[in-house]
Parts: structure tokens; sequence; C-alpha cells
């Protein structure tokens, strides 16, 4: 058990690591921040900050030696530097987590050999094995880089297969996978989290609506008729976690179709789905990623209200925030970012209300 008082590095500065550090402090923990920028937001909040190279295994290397614990919130990280990091600090979650989740190709690979359904795909490397596996798959279809991508980035949608070269040169000509698109009927997914002695805690399972390949908003409880796709999601994400014997809060999203979850991807990290967990539940997704990583007791994920909502604020509807703080229901949470680009999540706000129905 690393105890209260001691040190948590985060390696990553972005909004996740924020609330992350928010969760460690009224828990006695200080935080580090590791990050390439000049001001990230987690450092606003932090003890202390370095900034650094996310590929610089010296000044990682370093920054390990001052902590007590490592963890990351972001996963497009370069993977060796990050494992390297044991030598020098416990690290959670597992390398291999990161490693499997930053590609595509064997994350979907790896979940096949757990029992799980992803969406047809098909490796592409080149043009020629683009137009073979479109013959294979069919159209529409989706190319998506096989590493670094994430919020719609990285990715090429492919409507008749006449579309294949101007797809494989909008994602850069890189190694990709693509996707048989889906007929589903909903988005979920499964949050959990992992102890270090293999105790698991599962909050509720959110409906999740996407934008513009973007998450717009979560909502829980999903509706009844998700619930047999919901239970077989939750059984391949356990076993995800126990294959991995991971420590820490693991996101799996899914489509469901019928009664099947259609495995999509998952997210070795606290995760934007679970935002909602903050005032929406007994125990948040970060305040148990902090106990998780520190050997604590989990804590309740019992649900707080009848029904919770998490809707993100992208780009310029950050400037809604006068009108959000008059909602009696809602709490609004600002990352504390400078620009408010498009497609650029600056805030969220959650909705707790009395009513299980919209």
């Amino acid at each position: 058990m690393i105890p209260p008082g001691a040190t948590i590095g985060i390696v990553g500065g972005g909004q996740l690591g924020r609330m992350l550090a928010l969760a460690a402090a009224p828990l006695g923990y200080r935080c580090h921040i590791y990050a390439p920028g000049e001001a990230p937001p987690a450092a606003e909040v932090a003890a202390r900050f370095t900034r650094g190279a996310f590929d610089d295994a010296r000044a990682l290397a370093r920054f390990a030696d001052e902590v007590d614990v490592v963890t990351w919130e972001f996963e497009n990280i370069p993977a060796a530097p990050l494992a390297a990091l044991v030598a020098h600090a416990e690290l959670h979650p597992p390398p291999r987590a990161l490693e499997i989740a930053q590609d595509r190709l064997a994350e979907k690979r790896f979940v096949e050999s757990l029992g799980g359904r992803p969406a047809p795909f098909a490796e592409v490397s080149d043009p020629a094995s683009l137009d073979a596996a479109l013959a294979r798959i069919g159209a529409p279809a989706i190319l998506k880089t096989r590493r670094f991508g994430y919020d719609g980035k990285g990715q090429a949608r492919i409507a008749a297969p006449g579309e294949a070269a101007a797809a494989w040169e909008a994602i850069g000509g890189r190694p990709a996978v693509l996707e048989g698109f889906v007929e589903f009927d909903a988005e979920f997914s499964i949050l959990l989290c992992r102890g270090r002695d293999g105790g698991v805690a599962l909050w509720d399972a959110p409906l999740n609506v996407h934008e513009g390949g973007i998450l717009r908003r979560s909502i829980v409880p999903a509706p009844a008729g998700l619930a047999p796709a919901i239970e077989k999601g939750a059984a391949l994400a356990r076993a995800i976690a126990e294959a991995l014997d991971y420590v820490g809060v693991l996101a799996v999203e899914y489509f469901a179709v019928g009664e099947e979850a259609l495995f999509n991807e998952m997210a070795p990290r606290v995760h934007n789905s679970g935002h909602w967990t903050i005032e929406g539940a007994a125990t948040s997704q970060f305040e148990n990623h902090i106990r998780a990583i520190c050997g604590l007791p989990l804590g309740p994920t019992t649900r707080a209200a009848p029904r919770v909502e998490m809707e993100n604020l992208i780009g310029d509807e950050i400037d809604q925030w006068p009108a959000i703080l008059a909602e009696a229901t809602a709490h609004l949470h600002l990352y504390g970012k400078t620009e408010a680009r498009p497609g650029r999540k600056m805030g969220h706000v959650t909705r707790l209300t009395a009513r299980a129905e919209a």
C-alpha cells in the first residue's frame, strides 16, 4: 500500500490528469505532472510539474525517481520509454495494456483471443491491401490508422470503393485497419476499476451519443433493452482486465446489436464516458483509479441519482457557462484550456435528476 502523503506521478497534462489530481488531493496525495506542454491544465492543480517530451527516457526516469507510483492519463505516449519506468517506480496500469491499446490491429486480435467480437476488420498496409480489404468487407467502411488516433482523428470514411485512394491519402498513407460499418442499436461503455488484489468495481454502463466522432453525452441508466448486451460487454471487460493483470480504471466501448455487444475499442485509463461518476456515483472513476494504483480499498460505485447525464462542452460551447451555473441540477467542470478550438473538449456539465426518464 502506498499511504497518503506519497506523491503520484501522472504522465500527461490534460483534463484527465487534472481530474485525477483533484481526486487525489482529498485522499492526502500530492501529484507530480509530466507533460510536454508549457502550461498544461493538470499542472494548475498539482503540487509539481515537469515539462518534458513523452519519448525522453532520461527525463522520464528522473521524474519517476521523484514519485512513489506512476500512472498515465493519455494513451498516445510511446510505450517503450514508459515501460522502462518500472525500474524507477511502480507503474499502473501495466505497460502491456498501453501497447495493445495503441495498435488497433493488435487490440482487435487480442479481444478476439478472449472470445470477444469486434466489427469486421482487415489489416491495411498499402493501397493494394486496402482494395483487397474493401473487396472482402465491402463499403461503406471506415479506414483508421493503427496508431495515434482519437476523437475522430486519423480516420476516413469510404462510401464506395472508388474513394479508397482519397481515404488512403487522407490518413497519410500509414498502416491502418479497415472496419466495416455496423448497423447498431446504441453505443455504450463499460467502466471498471481493478485493484491490486484483483477485486473489481463496476459502474452503471452509460449510453453514449457521439457526434462527428466525438462523444457528445453519456446517460445513465442506459435503456433497459440494452441489458443483455451490457452484461456481455461487462464479462468481456472483466476478461480483458484479468488477462492483463490490470490495475486501475479500464474503459471498453461497444456497439449494441440486438443482444450482442460488438467490441469497438478500449482505453487503458480513466475515460470521458465516466465523467458522470464525479457527482453521479458514490466514488468517481478518478478516485477509484487513485485508490487502485495506491493499493487502497476500492470505493462503492452506486449511482447517486435516478438519472445522470454528462454533456461535453466543445469549442465555443464553453461560453454557455453562465447559463449552466444558473441550473439547479447542473455541475460544471471547466478544464482551464485557453483556446476554444472547434472539436476541442473545453469542459463538461453533469446533470442529476430525480426522474429516470429524460
